[in-house]
């Protein structure tokens, strides 16, 4: 596969997956502050911190309403981590590979890429119809995995599909993690209640399966073990970078490109930092220190395996 196509279809997937994270972010988000029993700390200005990676305040102004955070978060082109620029950007790394995804994808792609793009998103996105809205991208989101997953063959382009997917949704999950945290400034023994971790659990899929398996101990704790350990939850650190590993393992067996058996072993290291912590831990490592280290880990690996396989500079 020539490397351009295996760079595509990489960027394809890492786009949707930061689309699909950001609008069930929005969403969540969205409907909780209906919610007089939610008492989150987590606001608009935190959700763009989170997405623009910026404390600008001039940026921060349009978290201060719901229809204005909504609007730079969804539909504005001129935020670069809007979801209309990722889903364009997604679009035109999948229409230069075309040849190379099911035309199911394609469709789905751009069906999204119409949605985003509607001369009226601003106005469906701020008024009464903004649910319906948000909703519909969500699903849309969604279905794009089902008909990926349902269609494409696995073969190498399925597996740079994937790497993309599990890297990106690695990081989503560290960024939203810390996050959270930071609203109590890390403290794990903080005495936080289910309801304050409603938020997190719900933007990243996970709040029916931390409820069926968490029912004594301390949230704060539950929380972290269920994020980044439980290896039944598809967006825990463990099980991404475990898939990750697969997907890296299939590659590396086809291509036999110089440098594979140095980032296996990259990868393995990180995974290791993973598998064989625990609580006790993180404890006493601290909590921001031991997600920054893993995710400047992940940044650097992405950048090692972008050299390798897409020949980047």
């Amino acid at each position: 596969m020539l490397s351009r196509i295996a760079d595509s279809l990489f960027w394809l997937t890492r786009y949707m997956e930061r689309s699909d994270c950001l609008i069930r972010v929005v969403r969540t988000n969205y409907i909780l502050s209906f919610d007089s029993s939610s008492h989150t700390d987590f606001s608009w200005k935190d959700v763009i911190t989170l997405f623009a990676h910026t404390n600008d305040e001039a940026v921060l102004q349009a978290g201060e309403s719901s229809s204005s955070a909504l609007t730079f978060l969804v539909a504005d082109s001129k935020n670069l981590n809007s979801m209309k620029v990722l889903i364009t950007k997604g679009r035109e790394n999948a229409r230069g590979v075309q040849d190379n995804i099911t035309k199911e994808v394609w469709e789905q792609v751009n069906q999204l890429y119409h949605l985003v793009n509607q001369p009226d998103l601003d106005d469906r996105i701020t008024g009464t119809r903004s649910l319906e809205t948000i909703d519909l991208l969500d699903q849309s989101c969604t279905l794009f995995y089902g008909v990926t997953d349902s269609t494409m063959p696995r073969g190498q382009g399925w597996n740079f599909m994937n790497l993309g997917k599990f890297i990106e949704r690695s990081i989503l999950t560290i960024d939203t993690l810390n996050a959270h945290f930071s609203k109590i400034d890390h403290q794990l023994n903080a005495p936080q209640d289910i309801l304050f971790w409603k938020n997190l659990l719900l933007s990243l899929s996970g709040y029916e399966l931390y409820l069926k398996n968490y029912t004594r101990g301390q949230h704060n704790l539950n929380v972290i073990d269920h994020v980044i350990f439980n290896k039944e939850f598809p967006r825990s650190l463990i099980y991404s970078l475990s898939r990750f590993r697969l997907y890296l393992d299939k590659i590396a067996d086809d291509t036999k490109m110089e440098g594979s058996a140095g980032l296996q072993k990259t990868l393995g290291r990180i995974l290791s930092k993973v598998q064989f912590a625990d609580i006790n831990i993180i404890q006493e490592e601290s909590l921001p220190h031991f997600l920054s280290s893993l995710r400047k880990d992940l940044v650097d690996f992405s950048n090692q395996l972008t050299r390798i396989y897409f020949s980047y500079a």
